[in-house]
């Protein structure tokens, strides 16, 4: 009984863990900030606090940032093959991002 709490306090600590995070721009240090919310198809999903970004966990891609009006990624972890990005919150580390002609390195970290 020990061994499963221990076990339980474990996951409801990561899973606390896992609300916010920052992507950091790597080129000129900027932050974004993300926090977990609920859309209204139900499904998990990260949106940034300034402006309607979204992170998303699509069934064919994983964890990505996706534009529902283009129906198109725009940013997703850079080493992370989609079968290994389909964990219950966006994989930490590099990640990129693309907007028109140009293109961001950011680091996912998070935060409490």
């Amino acid at each position: 009984m020990l061994q499963e709490s221990a076990c339980y306090i474990a996951l409801m600590a990561d899973i606390i863990r896992r609300i916010k995070f920052e992507l950091w721009r790597q080129t000129d240090e900027l932050v974004y900030t993300f926090v977990l919310t609920e859309r209204l198809d139900n499904l998990p999903a990260y949106k940034r606090l300034d402006q309607d970004v979204w992170i998303v966990r699509r069934p064919d891609w994983g964890w990505v940032a996706w534009d529902e009006v283009t129906q198109s990624c725009t940013g997703l972890p850079w080493n992370v093959l989609p079968e290994n990005n389909k964990g219950t919150s966006p994989p930490d580390g590099g990640w990129v991002s693309w907007k028109g002609s140009k293109s961001y390195v950011y680091s996912l970290v998070y935060i409490t």
